[in-house]
């Protein structure tokens, strides 16, 4: 084998082909779809590779056209998808979203029985990390099959072993899976990860009703060496060693999608870790949050989990206030 080009992150996850209807309205009498890609870890794949980070991206598609389609926008982005695996006897995944008019989407998966959840162990492969300084996991991956969440766990100790930073969004999925399992597997993997990013809602479903500096104490106490609390419209607050920064919002006149935000908000936040490195050191947590919460902000504002996500320059230019000439 080839040796693999030097890789800032590694990302592991199912991605699935998305379609949306073209006007709102209950899904049952729309007649024309968009189809688009949406996966929680291909969505801050591209978030890092449009910022200007090199990017793995691993999982298990279909031998399929859908699979086709998602591994060709994957490669499009930037994103090294070599290590992704078709799978002849298992299917790519599919997702409805289903716009009202009014409140969050509609979300409706078809991913029971994927390539992605059939995923063990046995599958991973030293290959899968190398050449790479950090690893991004969720916690959508531990509930999609039988053996996938003693995957993650395997591949984050893998990453420990080799010296990797690792970050763990929990993106915690109802419908996936039972609260009891949802709650002890999540928490099983806090210790393995440096940087862990849940939203307030995730924080109180794992340990319950807290205060936000009890959240940060806590999960700082069962192993993470930093934790990123997303607030919603309130901002972010950060916990690193003995330090607690909050990050004010970006406010938000028009929000049409929120699905995709939180892989915003954690594409933001990773990439000013990984720019500015130790996060108890001067200001870098607070650039990081800074940048995370702008993230979360732009994603609100266009359809779709990715499509608008910026690129570095651009990203540069609205955090500094600039107006871009247009003609």
């Amino acid at each position: 084998m080839s040796s693999l080009r030097e890789t800032d992150v590694v990302t592991i996850g199912e991605s699935m082909v998305l379609l949306q209807p073209m006007n709102e309205g209950p899904l049952a009498y729309a007649p024309m779809f968009t189809r688009s890609i949406a996966g929680a870890e291909s969505n801050v794949s591209i978030g890092l590779s449009r910022l200007g980070f090199k990017v793995r991206w691993i999982s298990r598609l279909g031998a399929d056209p859908f699979g086709d389609v998602i591994l060709s926008t994957l490669a499009g982005e930037g994103i090294d998808v070599s290590q992704a695996v078709r799978d002849t006897q298992y299917p790519t995944a599919v997702y409805f979203k289903e716009f009202k008019g009014y409140g969050d989407p509609n979300v409706y998966y078809y991913r029971k029985g994927s390539a992605v959840s059939q995923l063990t162990p046995a599958h991973v492969e030293s290959s899968w990390l190398q050449g790479a300084k950090h690893l991004h996991v969720t916690g959508i991956t531990p509930a999609l099959g039988p053996e996938t969440a003693d995957t993650i766990r395997e591949l984050m100790v893998q990453a420990r072993k080799n010296g990797m930073t690792i970050s763990f969004d929990p993106n915690l999925r109802r419908k996936l899976w039972s609260e009891e399992e949802a709650r002890e597997t999540l928490l099983s993997l806090i210790p393995l990860c440096d940087i862990f990013l849940p939203g307030i809602e995730e924080a109180e479903f794992l340990v319950g009703e807290r205060t936000e500096d009890q959240y940060g104490a806590h999960f700082l106490e069962l192993g993470a060496k930093a934790v990123i609390l997303k607030l919603g419209e309130h901002g972010s607050i950060g916990y690193a060693g003995n330090r607690a920064v909050k990050a004010r919002p970006y406010p938000v006149t028009r929000i049409i999608d929120t699905v995709g935000a939180g892989d915003a908000f954690a594409a933001g936040f990773l990439s000013g870790f990984l720019e500015n490195g130790d996060l108890e050191q001067g200001d870098n947590l607070l650039r990081a949050l800074t940048r995370a919460n702008f993230m979360g902000s732009l994603a609100t504002q266009y359809k779709g989990d990715w499509e608008g996500l910026p690129k570095r320059d651009e990203l540069l230019r609205l955090l500094s206030g600039g107006k871009e000439v247009t003609r």
